[in-house]
């Protein structure tokens, strides 16, 4: 049998048993890969505070202790604005509705009209009664958007509870998953070429997570004080949507910018305020996008826009809201994984370049760092 022609089939079924099982898990492997994500950013200046002396374990209680206050913090603070925002978003879709409804023309209105009549005979026909048959009504209670929140919140803190522990645990243990991986590798060619691969990982990641959260709270600050200068009431909580949403590529900033015009328009009603919300919010994404992030992290971080696209909604598929947050980060990490790996080479090529001119003095020092503690020969 020609092995060949066994091997596609069994990539397609690989993928698929892959895919679903990424979406059966997804409880699960959310959490997991935010800690690992974390864990690599934080490899670098937990290093840094262990070489002055302190030991992991209060490196490690130290950075998941301002995580879990900044958390705390941001609820205490935010909690009602943003709540408050996410109650009126229903009531100001509504209210819009209906302002589009008393102002479309009668040819619209005519159209509408005929088809509800044609749907309401359908469902005459099909649910009409014969005989003496009983016809059984069904209450359904509407489910409001408060009433979603209040089910997914206590999931979405046993996420955060469970990432944050998983996080101490791998700070606490220092470099012991990664050494111990590396001692099995037999060759030192290929030793070298993992501490390699881990050292510009924590590189990459630890810049681009960190210059756009610094990025993201600019902006949200940035908005939040023009949506002040503007008049609007909620001005914080929409603040806090444009530094949360901008994580998001592509989809965030165009969402946070059309809830802004809906909270516009009903605040002021005229049709001149939406639109002006609308375009304040995208003048200033566009100012970062086009200007500061690529001025500060573009050269880091340059990829395939299209791939980059395709990759966001695929996990925003399957891991909903937070899916598209790490889908940049899993990508960086894909990337520089299959740059390294002779074979696979070509997609990264494929996936696109990030150029440093100064990654190769920095990924040697890493190196340096991984080896004294990995103890190659």
């Amino acid at each position: 049998m020609n092995h060949k022609s066994v091997a596609l089939p069994l990539i397609g079924i690989f993928l698929i048993l892959l895919i679903y099982g990424l979406v059966l898990a997804s409880s699960f492997l959310i959490p997991v890969t935010a800690a690992v994500l974390g864990y690599f950013v934080l490899s670098r200046p937990r290093r840094g505070l262990e070489r002055l002396g302190l030991p992991s374990g209060l490196v490690a209680l130290g950075f998941t202790g301002l995580i879990i206050t900044l958390i705390a913090l941001s609820l205490l603070y935010f909690s009602t604005p943003v709540s408050k925002m996410v109650r009126d978003v229903p009531r100001v879709v509504e209210e819009l509705q209906d302002r589009i409804g008393t102002t479309q023309n009668g040819t619209l209105k005519a159209v509408a009209e005929a088809a509800e009549a044609v749907d309401g005979i359908m469902e005459e026909d099909d649910d009409e009664p014969t005989g003496n048959e009983a016809v059984e009504v069904e209450i359904v209670e509407g489910e409001t958007p408060a009433r979603h929140i209040l089910t997914l919140a206590p999931q979405l803190l046993s996420q955060i509870l469970f990432a944050v522990l998983l996080l101490f645990f791998l700070l606490s243990s220092g470099d012991f998953f990664l050494l111990r991986a590396i001692e099995n590798i037999a060759r030192t060619e290929d030793k070298n070429r993992a501490l390699e691969i881990v050292a510009t990982i924590e590189r990459r990641l630890g810049r681009y997570l960190g210059g756009i959260t610094v990025i993201n709270a600019g902006l949200g600050l940035t908005v939040g004080v023009a949506m002040y200068a503007m008049g609007l009431n909620q001005y914080i909580a929409i603040g806090v949507m444009a530094f949360a949403l901008n994580f998001i590529p592509y989809f965030g900033g165009l969402v946070g910018a059309c809830v802004a015009a809906l909270i516009a328009s009903s605040q002021f009603g005229a049709i001149w305020s939406p639109l002006l919300v609308f375009a304040v919010y995208m003048t200033c994404t566009g100012v970062e996008g086009q200007l500061i992030t690529p001025l500060l992290i573009s050269r880091r971080m340059h990829l395939n826009a299209p791939v980059l696209f395709l990759v966001v909604a695929f996990f925003a598929y399957i891991w909903s809201v937070i899916g598209m947050i790490v889908a940049v980060p899993l990508l960086i990490v894909a990337k520089i994984i299959l740059d390294e790996i002779e074979p696979m080479r070509h997609l990264g090529r494929f996936l696109g370049d990030a150029q440093d001119s100064d990654a190769a003095e920095q990924v040697k020092a890493d190196i340096k760092i991984l080896k004294h503690g990995a103890k190659i020969e």
